[in-house]
């Protein structure tokens, strides 16, 4: 099932080339993020992180009404990532807000009874939140926009889907995670083999000097030409990943409520004499 809405997305992105625009602008913004961070440090870029993150909302809402409605140009995109953006927001919100509530209180109980300072309990206990908490609203911006769902109602509808076929997303996450690290993986072999020569001597480090390396000496060694050649690898690995897995997200909804509607249609009926179930 993963796989038949993985190459429909494939079709979409050729056949609507304004589904790639998410991808430039989220390539765009990485790469900023990625300068800002290294020439002003931390404390700007981390300002700049959470407004590229509105920014490409609006971009990917747009690419789910376009896909919603099979057609759609730059100006359609946009203009539906506007009207649905509050829609596809807010849900947002909402779970990112609940999770850290939750996991605050627990810290805090943990905390009392004394566990506060064990990194692997805190560990175990993010991932125990988080991971099945992102599962289970994972299509809550689809069915806001594909069924018109409200906020609460979008993130029921997702939690629905998700339990009533989760063999069939834990798939789609699995393909999802391939195309993630394929993706990146080759990327980060281009990348290797442009900054060889400034990368060559991490080679030569003894295992201290390899656990004390951090991103600060990796962006002195690699210098100014190697940050550009960076910003330009990360703005490739967004501009692919973006309008693909943001349109194999929407062409598996679609897939998963079609399904779900078809299980949930009433059957009627009545028995004979007998006791045998007829339909009608």
């Amino acid at each position: 099932m993963a796989i038949a809405e993985l190459k429909e997305a494939m079709i979409l992105l050729k056949r609507i080339p304004s589904l790639w625009v998410p991808g430039i602008v989220g390539g765009f913004l990485a790469s900023a993020l990625l300068l800002t961070f290294n020439l002003s440090g931390p404390f700007f870029a981390s300002r700049l992180l959470v407004i590229s993150a509105l920014v490409l909302l609006l971009f990917t809402t747009g690419t789910l009404v376009t896909i919603r409605n099979n057609e759609g140009n730059s100006r359609t995109l946009l203009s539906g990532g506007i009207r649905y953006y509050f829609r596809v927001l807010l849900p947002q919100l909402i779970i990112i807000f609940g999770v850290m509530l939750i996991f605050t209180l627990v810290m805090v109980t943990l905390s009392l009874l004394g566990f506060a300072s064990d990194i692997s309990i805190m560990t175990a206990l993010a991932f125990g939140f988080i991971i099945p908490t992102v599962i289970l609203t994972f299509f809550s911006d689809t069915a806001a926009v594909f069924e018109e769902r409200k906020v609460f109602d979008s993130i029921r509808r997702s939690i629905q889907l998700v339990k009533m076929h989760i063999h069939d997303v834990i798939a789609f996450l699995f393909v999802c995670t391939i195309i993630v690290v394929g993706i990146m993986f080759t990327l980060m072999i281009v990348w290797e083999i442009f900054l060889y020569d400034k990368l060559e001597p991490i080679s030569r480090y003894n295992e201290t000097q390899l656990q004390a390396f951090n991103s600060d000496q990796l962006f002195t060694l690699i210098g100014p030409d190697g940050m550009w050649i960076t910003a330009i690898v990360l703005f490739i690995g967004i501009f692919l990943l973006v309008p693909l897995l943001y349109s194999y997200k929407a062409c598996f909804f679609r897939k998963l409520a079609r399904g779900a509607t078809i299980t949930q249609q009433p059957t009627t009926g009545d028995y004979d004499s007998k006791g045998r179930w007829y339909k009608y």
